[in-house]
């Protein structure tokens, strides 16, 4: 859409027809709305300034770029948002070539920006980075690492920052505005340019006077961080006002330098039922628009509530349970511990591996640390979980939300990869609960684990209920079984939410094959006395776990068979191809991936291995 022969006035109107329809489609198919609704004049002004079709727009995290893609010939197409088969929620290349980069993880958008910086000036090309970037996104360590680096480089660079959280007090609110409308215009950059020029030539101390003024200055100018990384500031301007962002965006442009402008904007602005700092109206499903009420979910507990209520029960039984979580703490359910238990339970925002270390040196003093991020970020930490918590042995747990497949959200989100990447690492065992009953047993045994212990468990609920295989005590690297026939040569094996999975196929394989289903509890350590004896009698394993096939559960357990000279059993693995997922429902996604309970029935009636 070419914005930029059209009036201010124009611009106003197309932002509110692009508010109405971030409402319109969001309210039927869910979306990460209140970010969108705030940021669009911020990425109106960035399409009027800037060229699309050549400057690179990197958006941070970019579940803020619907107006983008409202802007860049998807105003239609829009309305198939997160559904299966549908646009993605976030930037992505192969939909649009006007998304610069896949993002769907925070604070890499700097860093983006500093490698896009390097390639235009080799390049000797005319062309700048846009960044978009939240508050919230400025508390990973790789923005500070990308604008230290920056900062020395002086490339051109604009940085928007998006703050949406941040207030500036009444006493110096007035004078704060005033001045910071006077660095945002064109003739204050001019001047202080030309006074630096000035100085270069005056005596030293001169220099020094000016300089102690400078450094004065700043203790009032909130971009006194920026200035002295090396970056220049200009702000804080009202995101919401075109006439000031278009000449700071104008006035940054111009610098030829990397510019850091700062945004104030009110998340949900343009529907007052989600303005201002309300978690509920960040990520939403369907709701009603006149109302505001959301749409009926699922009665069925959560695993991330039974986490919650579980963790809440030990922490109450033990004073040196802690807790931490990486800026999510409504989604993992540590919104109620930390409101409990303020002094032991934190959220530390997004910094994943800051989290895991801290919780580290927590259990080398005695306490018993639950560190609870969702499994996608849990990636960020890997270096930490190798070098600050397991090479020392150290006793906590990693309780990773969101394992399996995530549904709208899409590949950047799909917690598939847990078990592959911690499997490999000395001093950590993993387990995963079937149902309510086993997850709470399993947070019970927990507290006395020796060692890093990880637990993954799915977004939603479980697909077993409570009531359906029976309790069962939890003990290290004790597996059991869900069914058992006599008759069986057939093992279906699952791990995690996978044993609800092979239950429920094997009730659809009933009276055409006898299985015995077994629920691993443990994919590591084995239970290898327990697997010897399966193999012994069942010479076909079906392996049911949400992660991705390359060193996934059924991988571990062909090493197994593979270490004990077995080699007269089958394994066929029904876990995620070598593929990145999706987005979409769910249920949509298992049924193109041939996992749900139907299709895996007639996949093993079709087998003949059996």
């Amino acid at each position: 859409m070419d914005i930029k022969n059209k009036s201010l006035e124009e611009l106003r109107e197309l932002c509110a027809q692009i508010r109405a329809r971030i409402i319109e489609v969001v309210s039927k198919n869910g979306g990460h709305l209140s970010s969108n609704m705030g940021a669009v004049e911020l990425i109106v002004a960035m399409h009027y300034v800037f060229d699309v079709t050549s400057d690179p727009f990197i958006f941070d995290v970019s579940h803020q770029s619907y107006a983008h893609k409202l802007l860049t010939d998807r105003w239609e197409e829009f309305g198939s948002l997160r559904q299966f088969g549908g646009i993605s929620g976030y930037t992505k290349p192969s939909e649009s070539k006007f998304d610069y980069f896949v993002a769907g993880h925070a604070s890499t958008s700097i860093s983006l920006a500093v490698g896009a910086a390097k390639a235009i000036k080799l390049k000797g090309e005319d062309r700048i980075p846009v960044v978009l970037i939240g508050d919230g996104s400025m508390s990973g360590g790789m923005t500070y690492e990308a604008m230290n680096e920056l900062g020395d480089l002086r490339l051109p660079c604009i940085i928007i920052l998006n703050d949406n959280k941040m207030s500036i007090s009444k006493p110096i609110g007035a004078f704060s505005k005033y001045l910071s409308q006077a660095m945002a215009g064109e003739t204050y950059q001019k001047f202080k340019s030309h006074v630096r020029e000035l100085l270069s030539h005056a005596p030293q101390s001169a220099t020094y006077m000016a300089k102690r003024f400078e450094n004065s200055l700043k203790l009032i100018i909130p971009g006194m961080y920026f200035e002295e990384l090396g970056l220049d500031y200009i702000g804080p301007v009202d995101g919401h006002n075109l006439e000031d962002l278009i000449s700071a965006l104008k006035t940054a442009k111009s610098a030829r330098k990397p510019v850091v402008v700062h945004a104030q904007t009110i998340k949900g602005k343009g529907y007052d039922k989600a303005e201002g700092y309300l978690e509920s109206w960040h990520g939403v499903g369907p709701f009603d628009i006149q109302s505001g009420e959301f749409k009926k979910k699922s009665a069925a507990k959560s695993a991330t509530q039974i986490y919650a209520e579980a963790l809440l029960n030990l922490a109450a039984k033990h004073e040196n349970v802690v807790g931490v979580t990486a800026a999510m703490p409504s989604g993992t359910g540590m919104d109620k511990l930390i409101e409990k238990f303020p002094h032991r339970f934190w959220d530390v925002a997004i910094a994943e591996p800051h989290a895991l270390s801290s919780m580290a040196a927590m259990a080398r003093e005695g306490f018993k640390p639950y560190v609870t991020i969702y499994s996608t970020f849990m990636q960020r930490a890997f270096d930490q979980i190798v070098h600050d918590a397991a090479i020392m042995n150290l006793s906590l747990v990693l309780a990773m939300d969101r394992a399996g497949i995530v549904g709208e959200d899409g590949e950047t989100h799909e917690g598939v990869f847990d078990v592959s990447f911690l499997n490999a690492i000395p001093n950590v065992s993993m387990c995963a609960p079937r149902d309510e009953t086993s997850f709470k047993r399993i947070i019970e045994y927990s507290y006395a684990h020796e060692g890093v212990l990880a637990i993954r468990y799915p977004r939603g609920s479980f697909i077993l209920n409570c009531d359906e295989t029976g309790a069962s005590a939890v003990e290290l690297a004790k597996s059991v079984f869900l069914k058992r026939s006599d008759s069986a040569r057939v093992a279906l094996i699952g791990y995690g939410n996978g044993a609800g999975r092979a239950y429920k196929t094997a009730e659809a394989l009933e009276g055409q094959i006898e299985t015995d289903v077994v629920d691993l509890v443990f994919a590591k350590p084995l239970d290898a006395e327990f697997l010897r004896s399966l193999a012994s009698k069942d010479k076909i394993w079906y392996v049911f776990s949400d992660n991705a096939k390359k060193g996934g559960v059924g991988e571990i357990l062909s090493a197994f068979l593979q270490e004990n000279e077995i080699s007269d059993v089958k394994i066929v693995s029904f876990e995620f191809a070598d593929i990145f997922l999706p987005h979409g429902k769910t249920a949509d996604v298992e049924r193109s991936l041939g996992l749900d309970i139907q299709t895996l029935a007639e996949q093993i009636l079709s087998d003949k291995k059996y």
